[in-house]
Order: structure tokens, then sequence, then C-alpha cells
């Protein structure tokens, strides 16, 4: 058995974060990293457009209450206040701190560091390095993790987390390159898993992001919340659905249908482009819809929209969004200098997650907390972001809240005992489970039964839904997850087995897949990116409410908790 004090699950931004945080706090703790890829292969080096913070160097007129307000309502109103008020007062300072760790943010001509304009921000606040600001911040973190002797397990993947009478215990986790399997004991876990884009069928999300911690919470019996609000990206580039940052539409990009009109100009006249990104969704799928899309050799009524910047010249092009560039020409052949790109939305950010306090601390319900099991990141919920996220508060929320719940953890391991735990029977668990994947005598492999359920997830919970929509959604789902036990691996080995991998995974898409089903069933209204057509309008009496959904192989439950507002009323949300 192997003993930390602290077991970090994930090596993105929001894990990288809190261990820095918690050996910059005390050096004599024992802090582990358990990551499934190298960490700096994480999916946060993804994260292109840039981090928000009021620092004032282009808008001097800006303030933390005014970023406060710009989240509160770009959330549709569900996010908490008392937690979005303090990422937004935290923001400037996280800023400034990463800096001193190294991270070379763009400037401005005099020195200070630059800040572009991002969707649904008032102010220009989101600062950036070029279109690669994911890639530059782990990269400094990493570094860091290194210097503080924080040890890394790197492609490792955590199979269980071990929950014993209402307590955190440890993990169980195998080992990619020889199959072996080990049981970590650690005073506090904390997952930081990231999301779950692989739950659809076009996303920009890696490979990795299969929603691992969330379907690891849910198995042992916790809640996830908020599971129905999925951010559509409005530019994935078609047809591979990669992202094409915002910060493309921030230096003045536009989007334009197969009339060539600026058609956000309809749907959100104030802020055209840079409109938040459920609202930009919806424009383009209602563009698409009504014939309006473009094909490929360019005539009406096709599957995508363009996004132009041929106005913005090339030496603009090529400082501030070299990495847009690069991806178009790469991988569809688009010189964006000369012709547009094509774009349409693509399944992209959770808003839901793992319910946590401000403190990272995870909730076992619509009252108490879990011990010793902390978690931050976008497989959390603090609910910063409500029903829809802005651009750039996700690097920002990593930062403020990764940072917070390593302080949080720090502080709660001191004069903490490691817990007593039995690792036999779960190493036996574990051993089955994955000798019975081998073992098993399937008719197909498992891609197919991934495919099938990544495009009944989009056919049917997508950016537009309804009762009917999703009835037969939960339905076709329901099949394919009982289709489980007919694949075959066609490798048996134990060295470097991808396939098992898959499989686990798999079971998770499809755990975690069903629960955002359910919810947005449940939620009978629209708000934010849960947009339904049956029910077209907000209904805040009845739904202004964090949705919690429990699993259980007998079906998935649901209740609610209260929304917590502090300054800002609910009111009507136009742009």
């Amino acid at each position: 058995m192997l003993d930390h004090d602290v077991i970090i699950v994930g090596g993105g931004l929001a894990g990288c974060r809190a261990a820095l945080e918690i050996a910059r706090i005390d050096r004599s703790l024992n802090v582990a990293v358990v990551a499934k890829t190298h960490p700096i292969r994480s999916h946060s080096v993804a994260a292109q457009g840039g981090i928000a913070a009021t620092l004032k160097n282009v808008d001097s007129e800006d303030s933390w209450e005014a970023h406060a307000f710009d989240t509160v309502k770009g959330s549709d109103y569900l996010a908490d206040q008392d937690a979005v008020e303090i990422l937004a007062q935290e923001a400037p300072d996280v800023v400034i701190d990463l800096e001193h760790l190294g991270v070379l943010f763009s400037r401005l001509p005099d020195g200070r560091i630059a800040q572009r304009p991002f969707g649904g921000h008032s102010y220009r606040r989101t600062c950036y390095a070029a279109d690669k600001t994911g890639h530059a911040i782990l990269h400094e973190l990493v570094n860091n993790l290194r210097r503080y002797g924080v040890q890394i397990y790197q492609e490792w993947y955590v199979m269980r987390l071990i929950l014993e009478e209402g307590e955190a215990k440890g993990l169980v986790m195998y080992h990619m390159l020889d199959g072996r399997l080990k049981v970590v004991r650690a005073k506090a876990v904390m997952l930081a898993t990231g999301g779950y884009g692989r739950v659809f069928n076009t996303t920009s999300n890696d490979f990795a992001s299969t929603g691992d911690g969330l379907a690891m919470v849910a198995q042992a019996g916790l809640p996830l919340q908020d599971m129905e609000f999925v951010q559509f990206h409005p530019t994935g580039l078609y047809p591979v659905g990669v992202l094409i940052s915002e910060a493309v539409r921030g230096e003045g990009a536009y989007l334009r249908n197969s009339e060539g009109d600026r058609f956000m100009e309809n749907y959100a006249p104030s802020k055209m482009e840079l409109a938040p990104r459920d609202i930009t969704s919806r424009a383009i799928t209602l563009e698409i819809r009504a014939g309006r899309g473009i094909h490929t050799d360019g005539s009406a009524g096709g599957p995508f929209v363009h996004l132009d910047l041929r106005h913005m010249g090339r030496e603009k092009i090529m400082s501030r969004i070299p990495f847009c560039w690069e991806e178009a020409h790469r991988l569809v052949g688009v010189d964006a200098v000369e012709e547009p790109m094509p774009v349409r939305p693509t399944a992209h950010y959770s808003m839901g997650g793992i319910p946590v306090d401000t403190d990272g601390r995870v909730r076992s319900g619509v009252e108490g907390f879990v011990e010793a099991l902390f978690s931050a990141g976008e497989c959390a919920c603090v609910s910063v972001h409500g029903a829809n996220r802005l651009g750039s508060n996700s690097l920002l929320e990593c930062v403020v809240y990764g940072k917070r719940t390593g302080a949080a953890i720090a502080q709660y391991v001191q004069n903490r005992k490691l817990p007593s735990l039995e690792e036999a029977p779960y190493l036996q668990e574990a051993k089955e489970q994955v000798q019975a994947l081998l073992d098993q005598q399937g008719e197909q492999r498992i891609n197919p039964l991934r495919q099938a359920f990544q495009d009944a997830m989009s056919q049917y919970c997508g950016v537009f839904r309804d009762q009917e929509l999703m009835e037969k959604g939960l339905e076709i789902t329901q099949e394919l997850q009982q289709n489980y036990g007919t694949i075959y691996l066609g490798d048996r080995g134990s060295l470097w087995n991808t396939e098992i991998i898959e499989a686990l995974e798999l079971k998770n898409i499809m755990v975690v897949g069903r629960m955002i089903l359910t919810s947005a069933l449940n939620r009978k209204e629209s708000r934010g990116a849960h947009s339904r057509e049956d029910y077209t309008q907000r209904d805040d009496p009845n739904f202004l409410k964090h949705s919690l959904a429990f699993y259980s192989a007998a079906g998935i439950d649901i209740q609610y908790r209260p929304v917590t507002l502090t300054q800002f009323e609910p009111q009507e949300r136009k742009y």
C-alpha cells in the first residue's frame, strides 16, 4: 500500500495549483498527484483564450464587482454569488502570482500584462498568452511542482475512490505501463479530473475527458450537481470539432451565414459576436436550421457557418491567434488569412459536477459533507458558472479554487492520522474487474458501442432539447448501457493495454451521460445552456435551484438545493 498525506487525482490546472499551494504552505507534507496522462498533456493545455481578472491595465474603470455581475448574469442567475465574489476578488492576485511563477503573458507596449475583450464581459479583462494561455500556465505549474518535490504518478488510471463510513480513505489505481494495481491511502483525497466532453460525438475536449472523477463519485453514492448544464462552444472547427478560441472573436472576427450576413445582430445586437456562448451557439444552430448554413462548396443549406478573419490582416492573425490559424490550416486545409473558417457548436464544458463549498469540500447531499474528500476545477461545481460559463472564467476558476482548496487541505491534514484501511479486498476486486474485461467473450469492439452512445447524447441532449427527445434518449442510452457486457478486447495482454482503459472509460461515459439526460429531463425550464423547446422561459419560482442527481443501478434520483444570492437579484438576461 502506498501512503501519502494528500493524493490529488488529475494533473491539470486545478490539481497542480492545489498541490503547489499545499507544498508552499507546508513543505513537510507528502503530496502526490496521479494523472492518466503526463501532466502537461492534461486538457488544460488546450485552453486558448485567456484568464479573466480586473487588473485594469486596459480599462481603468473595471472593477471586481463588474466582473462578478457579468459572471452572475452570464450564469443566468444560477451561480452561487458568494463563490462568484471570491472568484472575482481573488482574480488579480492569482494572475500576478502566476506571472511571478514564470508564466509568459502577452504584453502591452509599456510592458504590463495585455487584456482583450471576451464574450459576456463588459470590459477588456482577459489576460492571455497569445492563444496558448492554458499551455503557458500549466507548464510553469508543473515545473514548480518538481521544484517543491511533489510526487507525480503519470500514466496511472484511478479505478475507484475508497469511501468508508462517509470518509474518503484513498484510491485504487492501475498502471498503464505494466498492469500493476496499487491501493493509495491518504489523509485527504482531492479530485481534479476535468470534464466529460467525450460523452458527446463532437467535442473540443481531448480523448481523456471521459468524466472519470464524476463517475467515481456517482458510483460511490454521492450526488452530482447541475449536470443538465453542458456548454456547447459556438465555434468548433467543422467537421473535426476542435476549438477555435473565443479569442478569435475577441480580436474582431465576424460570424457570417450563407448570405454573408453578420447574423448575430438579430440575436444579441449590443454584443454581436461577443455574446455569451449559450446565446451564440443557439444562434448558429438556428441559422443552420433555417437553411442559412453553408456547404463545403459554398452553397446554402449546409451544416456550418463561417468565422471570417480576413479583414483582420495577416500580421494581427499571426501575432495574436497563431495557434487557431494553424489548427484550421492543419486540420481542414483552410488558410484563414485568405478564406473563412467553417464552424458549428461543439460540446465544450461542464458547468455541473461534484458539489463543493468554497473550500472545495465535497457535499454528501443537500446537507452535510464527506470527510477528507475535496474537489476543484471543471469536475467540481462550486457553482461560479451556474447555467452558462463566460469564456476566460474557467482557467480562473481552476487557479482560484485550486489554490483555495489546496490551502484548505493543508490545514485539514495537520495533526490528522492516516485512516485505517484494509487493502486486500480492494486489490482483489480491482484484479477481478480487469480480468473479467479480458475474459469477456462479447461480439463487438469498444468503438462502435461508444460511438453509438456519443451519437445518442448529441442527438437527444444537444443545444436544443424537449421532453420527447430526452425520453427517447434515455431509452436508447439505457439499452446501450445494458450492452456493455457485449464488448470484447482485442488485446489480452497486461503491458500498455489501452483497451482496458477504454473499457473503463466507456463505463464512466455511460454513467455521466445518463445523469446529464435525467437532470435535463427534470428541469422543466430554459436557463443558460439548458434550452428546452417545450419550456422556452426561465422559471425562477420553480427552478432557481441546483439539482442534485444520485446514481444507482435502480435509477437516478433528483433532489434540489437553494442557490446562494447575495447582491444581484435575478432579472431578465438581455444583451
